[in-house]
């Protein structure tokens, strides 16, 4: 029997070395691809830590020599369960197209569901952005320049730290100038949940209406915040009412806070922003409202 113990503890060591094996392989060829499809001459940092934490981390992408340049932070989607920093649809245009005019792109990574309900993400995805500005003169960054981006599940997680500052102040975040949500349909989660909805909302909202309330941006929404643009694709039922809806709200707190409908799956409000389109101008012009430094980078 000891013989046999022994045998299989070498298999599981095994497997996984060669699992972890395969997880740097991938990791470094994923890095490889994505850098090659870059433009030449930027500075990327994989993986700097924002927290203890496997998925706390964030990639760096800055312009040579940079020196206290504007900053745009980045937060992917995929559910809240599944997504990563480094995926095409997530860098590749926005890096092409924004770096090389002299704005750093931070992505982030933040934990997932099943082991991170999303009011712990957005925390995650909160702590990130303090890192981030605390870090940001290293890469030449200006901490009091960056704007919050996410797409989808991140998007949420952004409209629910600008509609809840205090997630992001409270672990020493300085104030940012704007916010763009890319195609967000979770403004209202107990609307969403009150109302026929995709499987998805279940596992990552459960059914107790205070928890719904917690991770609501439009619930959470109690005074005026920094500029907004609720991008969302005229393709889909809900998305452009959510954020209608949010918006009306904001505005009764004095806030700025603009819907831009696209004429573009979920998919491509992501993946297609930085090409050259009248949608990226769209949101150009909306960065370039939010600041003259950030102005003459993007026009």
């Amino acid at each position: 029997m000891r013989t046999l113990a022994r045998i299989f503890t070498v298999a599981a060591l095994l497997t996984a070395a060669t699992t972890c094996m395969a997880q740097t392989r991938w990791q470094q060829w994923r890095a490889a691809q994505s850098a090659a499809q870059l433009p030449p001459g930027i500075t990327i940092l994989r993986d700097v830590h924002y927290g203890d934490g496997a998925r706390e981390t964030f990639d760096v992408y800055a312009p040579p020599n940079a020196h206290g340049v504007p900053v745009i932070f980045m937060a992917h989607g995929g559910g809240w369960r599944r997504g990563d920093k480094a995926a095409r649809g997530v860098v590749q245009d926005k890096v092409a197209h924004w770096v090389p005019r002299g704005v750093i792109v931070v992505s982030v990574d933040y934990p997932m569901l099943p082991d991170a309900p999303p009011l712990q993400q957005a925390r995650a995805v909160a702590l990130a952005l303090a890192a981030a500005q605390r870090d940001a003169t290293q890469w030449g960054g200006d901490a009091r320049k960056f704007v919050l981006m996410g797409h989808s599940a991140g998007a949420h997680l952004i409209a629910l730290i600008s509609a809840e500052p205090d997630l992001a102040t409270s672990q020493g975040a300085l104030p940012w100038l704007g916010t763009v949500a890319l195609d967000s349909a979770a403004y209202n989660i107990a609307t969403i949940m009150q109302a026929p909805h995709l499987r998805l909302y279940d596992e990552a909202f459960g059914s107790d209406p205070a928890a719904w309330a917690a991770v609501s941006p439009i619930a959470q929404l109690q005074t005026g915040i920094a500029p907004f643009l609720a991008v969302c694709s005229s393709r889909r039922t809900d998305s452009c009412g959510q954020a209608q809806a949010f918006a009306e709200k904001a505005r009764g707190f004095g806030a700025r806070v603009e819907v831009l409908p696209e004429d573009l799956s979920h998919g491509e409000i992501n993946a297609t922003l930085g090409e050259p389109s009248a949608y990226t101008s769209a949101v150009d012009g909306f960065l370039a409202s939010l600041d003259p430094v950030l102005a003459a980078r993007v026009r």
